[in-house]
């Protein structure tokens, strides 16, 4: 009977203390928060780590689990911190016995006999070192061991040891004392990271080298060679895309070599701007429309600026590949593209590039020049803007601004309404805004089947929206793909865009795998005298796909049915564009004479007079000395000649505005 009412004694004791633990352990749960605290990252398509900002409160760590680092970072770890870690419920009575003892015969605590599991307790909720605080650390260490696996618990002393100064975890102290990742230490790497977190500050090899040196050595039990002098700055690639990230971990699709390889092309490329320009660079899968590396920053130029910034500084968070600027000629291949499509005009169809208004618009080339008939190839090759503005006339600018956004392509008109034929017609040569990442993408679509998707980061692929069939992007893949003028990686499709005033300067390429666009200009939109697409970005752009693998050429040039021939004179006649023929023109300002074909020098005669002119140009500039009927000639290197009459006459408006002219 005795026995009996014992045992019951004795089972509701235990049932007592067991409800109290379950009760405390509810009641006072492991406080993981500095855990979950970490640091962002951006990881490429492979998981290679690009760029990373601290934890909130500047320190650097990283969540790590015992499959990120080397398993013999693990085993040299439980070797000498905590031998019977994989079997021992939190606690090693052996290990505190003898610490006991140790302390005792030197009457002052040299060891603290702390498993593993402990030092995470105190890693946890930091204390001062007491008696008190180490009965805590036991009663947390049991409460772990209960509530988390042995892997759980190394990891998460894998993410909060200490390294000195704010550098807690293996990955933070494998970044910042070796370049590396844990995965990619060798066996001294591996002692010194085990050393560190017994005493961080003054084991620290750039400040106490001699004491780190030493408890290296006695763990490797070998000599391991040099250590880190200083700490190594962390990673920061792709900065543009550590800006837009919010979560502790993001994979985006970017490739790190290639990533790096554009920052570095970006950085140097600065140098060698005019002072407040910059630049940006994207890279994409012509095919999934992945962004493979992207760079944007400012650079000071040789104007007294300073070194471009990629990697850190303010220029991190200007991402000008979302930028909304003029693209210039850029967007003239869609306005081909849709021309052949709808049966206006094929590859050999002649169009006169002739002076020509447009209601109130009329258009030059960047040159001041005309070519007289040309074929649609010539013409988008040598980005001639007559025959753009024409074929866009003819399209309607209504129906290409629609069929782009219908394809997802948000061009942005002028604040200024643009609602008449008339006044849309600039669209082709820049009246319009466009990012670099959404006119790369369109350029995917000229090298794949016409679809339009948005280029991405991360995520699924967007289905693509038809714009153009695979049919007319092949012709115009095919008419784009020469080679680069000052040399390069071979042929690839290429076409540039300048807006006006040099406020923006466009390279977009394309081979049958990649995409490419390059933008340079100055961030607050003022001009950059002087500058053009295919003198500022064509050059990067060709360095682009030099650190691009080789791929097959775009799609050939595929014959469309010719609409309608010109049969105008010959294309190098020698002709008197402006004024035209007995024409009754304003004498209250200079007149520009110009005239088209010939061969220069050309010489300019007014009444069997000579007047000043540029050999090299196709124009000259006239002040009438007084109204009145003059006689035009001008002689070319041939002898040919071209005549005309007019009537100046003061205060009279100019019968044929020009407008300013759009650079290719």
């Amino acid at each position: 009977m005795m026995v009996k009412a014992w045992m019951a004694g004795t089972v509701a004791a235990f049932a007592v203390l067991a409800g109290t633990v379950w009760g405390l352990d509810r009641a006072f749960p492991p406080d993981l928060s500095r855990v979950a605290s970490s640091a962002a990252e951006v990881l490429d398509r492979n998981g290679r780590l690009l760029a990373v900002t601290p934890a909130p409160g500047g320190v650097w760590r990283f969540r790590t689990e015992v499959d990120q680092v080397d398993p013999a970072l693990v085993e040299r770890l439980v070797a000498t911190e905590d031998r019977r870690f994989w079997w021992h419920p939190g606690v090693d009575p052996i290990s505190l016995v003898r610490a006991a003892l140790q302390d005792l015969r030197a009457g002052r605590i040299v060891s603290g006999g702390s498993t593993l599991t402990m030092q995470v307790a105190r890693l946890l909720t930091p204390r001062p070192r007491t008696v008190a605080a180490k009965l805590i650390e036991i009663g947390r260490a049991l409460q772990l061991e209960a509530r988390y696996g042995k892997r759980d618990i190394l990891g998460m002393w894998l993410t909060l040891a200490p390294y000195g100064g704010n550098l807690e975890g293996v990955r933070a102290g494998a970044l910042a004392w070796f370049g590396v990742a844990p995965r990619e230490l060798d066996d001294a790497q591996i002692a010194l990271l085990v050393a560190i977190p017994r005493h961080p500050e003054t084991l620290r090899p750039d400040r106490h080298a001699d004491r780190a040196r030493a408890l290296r050595d006695r763990i490797l039990r070998a000599d391991g060679g040099l250590l880190p002098t200083r700490r190594l700055p962390m990673p920061r690639h792709a900065v543009l895309a550590l800006a837009a990230s919010r979560e502790p971990s993001r994979t985006t699709t970017l490739d790190q070599g290639l990533q790096i390889a554009v920052e570095q092309l970006a950085a140097s490329a600065t140098l060698a701007l005019p002072p407040h320009a910059s630049v940006a660079l994207l890279i994409a899968d012509a095919g999934t429309r992945e962004i493979l590396a992207l760079a944007s920053g400012t650079g000071g130029g040789t104007g007294g600026g300073s070194e471009g910034q990629f990697g850190a500084g303010r220029g991190d968070a200007l991402d000008l590949t979302r930028a909304i600027r003029s693209p210039g000629s850029a967007l003239k291949p869609f306005i081909y593209a849709m021309a052949f499509e709808g049966g206006i005009a094929g590859p050999e169809t002649m169009l006169e590039d002739l002076p020509r208004r447009f209601g109130a618009y009329a258009p030059e080339n960047f040159d001041r020049d005309f070519n007289g008939p040309v074929t649609m190839a010539e013409a988008l090759q040598r980005s001639l803007n007559l025959p753009a503005v024409g074929l866009l006339n003819q399209l309607g600018p209504a129906q290409f601004l629609a069929r782009m956004r219908g394809a997802g392509v948000a061009l942005r008109l002028p604040n200024r309404a643009i609602g008449t034929a008339d006044a849309s017609l600039p669209l082709a040569l820049g009246g319009t805004g466009i990012t670099l990442r959404e006119l790369t993408g369109l350029y995917a679509g000229l090298a794949t089947d016409g679809g339009m998707a948005p280029l991405r980061l991360e995520g699924p692929p967007s289905k693509p929206q038809p714009l153009v069939s695979a049919r007319a992007a092949g012709v115009i893949a095919g008419i784009l793909t020469q080679a680069f003028p000052e040399g390069g990686p071979g042929s690839i499709a290429w076409k540039t865009g300048t807006s006006w005033g040099g406020r923006d300067a466009w390279a977009m390429g394309f081979d049958a795998r990649h995409v490419a666009g390059v933008w340079v200009g100055r961030p607050d939109g003022t001009p950059l005298p002087g500058a053009t697409g295919r003198g500022l970005a064509l050059p990067l752009l060709a360095r682009l796909f030099t650190l691009l693998p080789a791929a097959p050429l775009p799609t050939p040039i595929e014959t469309l049915p010719v609409v309608r021939r010109s049969n105008n004179a010959r294309a190098d006649a020698l002709r008197l564009l402006f004024p035209p023929q007995d024409s009754s023109i304003s004498g209250d300002g200079p007149i520009t004479l110009r005239v088209m074909g010939g061969q220069r020098p050309l010489v300019f005669l007014i009444d069997g007079d000579r007047i000043p002119s540029d050999p090299a140009r196709r124009e000259a500039a006239w002040q009438p000395r007084s109204a009145g009927f003059y006689r035009l000639t001008i002689l070319d290197a041939d002898g040919q000649a071209a005549h005309g009459a007019i009537r100046v006459r003061r205060g009279v408006s100019p019968e044929v505005p020009l407008s300013r002219p759009a650079v290719p």
